[in-house]
């Protein structure tokens, strides 16, 4: 009996709060808007359809291109694990994540962009 009694007084008390929800800052990671910037680093490397290394591809990207990542995703291979990311080109589409530097505003990109162009 004093078990309900103790649940019944911990439900009223809790049941009339009007819960709020949270809402993050909009800041680029939260607002899902971007992630940040990449500047490609390699030579030379193709954009995917697909986040996997037999996917379809769109086109390629050149040391120094600089694109703006929208999401990412680890996939599991046989060697581990890969961290690919979706990027806005163009072309728009999948990269390895470890053929980029990534920075966090489009200024910084800018200028190692220009710096690798050289």
């Amino acid at each position: 009996m004093f078990f309900l009694l103790c649940f019944f007084c911990l439900y009223s008390c809790t049941a009339n709060k009007e819960e709020m929800p949270v809402i993050p800052p909009l800041t680029s990671p939260l607002s899902g808007e971007y992630i940040g910037f990449g500047v490609i680093k390699d030579s030379f490397t193709h954009v995917t359809a697909e986040p996997s290394e037999d996917s379809e591809s769109y086109g390629y990207m050149r040391r120094g291109s600089l694109v703006k990542i929208i999401s990412r995703q680890v996939i599991r291979t046989s060697g581990g694990f890969a961290s690919w990311v979706l990027v806005e080109g163009p072309p728009d589409g999948w990269l390895k994540e470890e053929v980029m530097d990534i920075y966090g505003s489009a200024g910084q990109a800018e200028t190692a962009s220009e710096s690798m162009s050289r």
